[in-house]
């Protein structure tokens, strides 16, 4: 099969062996996969190297069973899945296939095309991940950095369709706001941080009051200043690990409960109930039509030019609140 490898601080187009499918696991031909900032952050050597457990990068995908290993149960040849594939796959999803357990695959929801469902597992899955843990009630004020981005974009689809109104987001730039718009927030829930300073724009859009929870999907300048905004004994919900010694003070200094959010721990300890159960609840929504997919821009094919210029978009944040999907079958 053709893939992309990392070798030497390189992409390079490889023809290698097509995996073969063990007892419990499918192999899958891709049709698409989407990008993630962990993605280029695994080549630049700092802790989120740690997720490289393969020369192939990517995480997630959709495409079709090609084969099935002999205790398979759930799937059958010629099924059209996605997976949230994490470090769980025989390889990352810059490939033409890939083999996973059948235990974190899904079936394609119905209404959605393959690339729209590549861009859905682990922007989806955090985002679950952060409405089920931090169980706000609806009265309660949250605030979210980075809303329109791929986490953010499919957080706020589930907060409105679960009921929750009472948040304010930033974004900075006016696709990312029309994009917000679209999907339902009120231009006064949206702070453009380019032009408005967050901590004076968030107290006034939320009558002067500091907020129950803080969703950082940025991280850095911006865990700075908005954990000066969580009120005493907040709960600060941190999905980067971009936090500053600065911002970790200040949280310490309020009494903040910390939750850290990352799929990662779930894919290390096999717990593929996580994945499962989370993808299915995803799929229901989308079916529904409770939610709607990211909007996606797919950028290009299986060629390392495609990746180079998902990872410097991802890098310099000009993704305008769009998803980044390579189409690769």
């Amino acid at each position: 099969m053709k893939a992309i490898v990392y070798k030497n601080a390189e992409f390079i187009r490889e023809e290698i062996v097509t995996p073969i499918p063990l007892e419990n696991q499918i192999l899958v031909k891709i049709i698409a996969a989407g990008f993630n900032p962990v993605d280029y952050q695994m080549t630049e050597g700092g802790s989120e190297k740690k997720y490289l457990h393969s020369p192939i990068l990517g995480r997630e995908f959709s495409g079709i069973v090609t084969a099935i290993g002999k205790k398979v149960t759930s799937f059958k040849i010629g099924d059209a899945v996605f997976s949230g594939s994490g470090s769980m796959g025989s390889n990352g999803t810059y490939a033409e296939f890939i083999c996973v357990p059948e235990e974190i695959a899904v079936h394609l929801p119905k209404n959605i095309s393959f690339e729209e469902a590549a861009g859905i597992p682990s922007s989806g899955l955090t985002a679950l991940q952060c409405l089920n843990r931090m169980q706000a009630s609806k009265t309660d004020s949250i605030l979210i950095t980075g809303a329109a981005g791929g986490v953010g974009n499919l957080l706020v689809k589930l907060l409105i369709a679960n009921g929750y109104h009472n948040f304010i987001v930033t974004a900075g730039n006016d696709q990312s706001i029309a994009s917000l718009i679209e999907m339902g927030v009120k231009r006064n829930q949206i702070i453009n941080y380019k032009i408005d300073p967050i901590e004076e724009t968030a107290l006034r859009l939320n009558a002067a009051k500091k907020f129950d929870f803080v969703i950082d999907l940025v991280g850095n300048a911006i865990a700075d200043i908005v954990v000066k905004l969580l009120k005493t004994n907040g709960t600060y919900l941190d999905v980067t690990a971009f936090t500053t010694k600065y911002s970790r003070e200040i949280l310490f200094g309020k009494g903040a409960t910390i939750m850290n959010i990352s799929n990662y721990t779930y894919g290390l300890e096999k717990r593929y109930d996580y994945y499962k159960n989370g993808l299915e609840q995803l799929k229901g929504l989308l079916e529904k039509q409770l939610i709607k997919p990211p909007v996606i821009n797919v950028i290009g094919p299986l060629e390392v030019a495609t990746i180079k210029k998902a990872h410097q978009m991802l890098r310099e944040n000009k993704t305008e609140g769009k998803k980044l999907i390579m189409k690769i079958n």
